[in-house]
């Protein structure tokens, strides 16, 4: 898990590099179709750290409250994801 940890928050150091990258090309007036296609590129890495952060709470917090047994448990983490597949949508 810790190997993970570290490539999630290597992945996040770089896009906090390209965002103030961007912040620097609208600084320098850079042109508008080159910062929007680097605004793609970060908004596909973001959904990439979104979804391996998204596997891991499947494979320990989700598989952790099947393995409990508790209903309650297992109700609360359902109702997590449909929350956040909400909020996704719209």
């Amino acid at each position: 898990m810790a190997k993970r940890k570290a490539e999630i928050l290597n992945r996040l150091k770089r896009i906090e590099g390209q965002v103030r990258g961007v912040a620097q090309m609208v600084t320098d007036d850079r042109y508008c179709i080159d910062i929007l296609h680097q605004m793609q590129a970060i908004k596909a890495a973001l959904g990439r750290a979104e979804s391996e952060i998204l596997k891991d709470h499947a494979a320990c917090c989700v598989s952790e409250a099947i393995a409990n047994g508790d209903a309650d448990e297992q109700r609360a983490k359902f109702s997590e994801l449909i929350d956040l597949f909400e909020k996704v949508k719209g």
